[in-house]
């Protein structure tokens, strides 16, 4: 009997030891169930051959080929990724709609013995429980703003009031983005599919008792755009404003951008694409600084004349209401004091 997905939490509750997807890699690599593995059914290439051939000469034929392909590849990963299981295994099974690619593989693997299932309306039907979450649902969650200039430590913060208990959605953790110009990471951003499933499924696991504090972002962090019911609650979301002073912010940036800082040659392509934005002679001179490795000045240059005034215009449309919290430092110890400020902050904005 195949699994009906009622919520999103399901998936947890189940207890199955794997949960596969046998639908081809580029399907697996655009977006898959948490936690999946690819155990693929048809390649890439194999799944366009078994469509032009159900298109072009008749589906008789091409289910035929295809089950042909299914078994082979199936034979595969008995032999390869299955080979160690147990007879006490048991695997969840899906593909797209829950048709013939999870039916047969799911068929091949319940006769070698294990207590297989597959999901029933596939990956769909998870995508249509993101897509509930995210876009028709209200949204129940009370939100509070970490808000700051660039360099204020804001994403540290997060991590560090999350070990302490506060219910933290980090989500440039979730786009795989540092959520600006400098802030792309390795290995790149998931598809707008797979941060909406990872993001709905963080949604989820909160309790809508208690209020939830995301770093103040922009509408889009990287290439990911944010649903715009949380966008929404994200602009009435009271706010907990760190100020540092600048140089403090341009310490704390050379810290956590080293990345960016060893690649100068990426680094001087960064800042060369600001050329739109400003004259001529500034984008020379930070380029000078960021060829000469004088980092701090880099940063505190573009801070002070390229984010903190868009920091300022954006606030100043904002009307809601702010905790100011000045850092003196943004060292360990400043990070300490300030998150135990920001953890008795957000105490009170809760009972507001």
């Amino acid at each position: 009997m195949p699994v009906t997905l009622t919520q999103l939490s399901d998936l947890a509750t189940l207890g199955f030891d794997a949960i596969i997807d046998v639908r081809a890699p580029a399907e697996y690599a655009e977006d898959h169930l948490p936690g999946a593995i690819s155990l693929p059914v048809l390649s890439d290439a194999e799944r366009a051959e078994v469509g032009t051939i159900y298109k072009q000469e008749s589906p008789f034929k091409a289910r035929k080929v295809g089950g042909a392909l299914v078994a082979a590849n199936a034979a595969k990963h008995l032999q390869g990724p299955l080979a160690d299981k147990e007879g006490g295994w048991r695997p969840l099974v899906y593909c797209w709609r829950g048709g013939q690619r999870s039916g047969s593989f799911a068929t091949i693997l319940s006769q070698v013995g294990w207590r297989v299932d597959t999901i029933a309306g596939g990956y769909r039907a998870w995508r249509g429980l993101v897509v509930q979450a995210l876009y028709h649902a209200p949204f129940r969650h009370r939100l509070i703003l970490l808000d700051g200039n660039t360099g204020s430590a804001k994403t540290e913060l997060l991590a560090r009031m999350a070990a302490k208990g506060a219910q933290v959605i980090d989500l440039e953790r979730l786009a795989r983005h540092r959520g600006s110009l400098f802030g792309a990471m390795p290995g790149g951003q998931p598809s707008q599919k797979a941060f909406e499933g990872a993001l709905a499924l963080e949604l989820a696991r909160l309790d809508p008792a208690r209020p939830v504090l995301v770093e103040a972002e922009s509408a889009k962090i990287g290439s990911c755009r944010l649903p715009p019911r949380l966008w929404q609650a994200m602009q009435v979301a009271p706010r907990l404003s760190i100020a540092a002073a600048a140089s403090e912010r341009a310490a704390y940036l050379c810290r956590s951008y080293a990345d960016l800082t060893s690649d100068r040659d990426r680094l001087v392509r960064i800042v060369a694409s600001l050329r739109p934005l400003h004259a001529a002679e500034q984008i020379d001179e930070w380029i000078g600084l960021a060829e000469r490795g004088d980092f701090p000045t880099l940063a505190e240059g573009l801070m002070i004349r390229h984010y903190d005034p868009r920091y300022t215009r954006h606030r100043a449309r904002a009307a809601v209401p702010v905790i100011d919290l000045t850092a003196q430092r943004l060292d360990e110890s400043g990070l300490v004091d300030l998150t135990e400020r920001l953890m008795e902050s957000m105490a009170r904005l809760a009972v507001q």
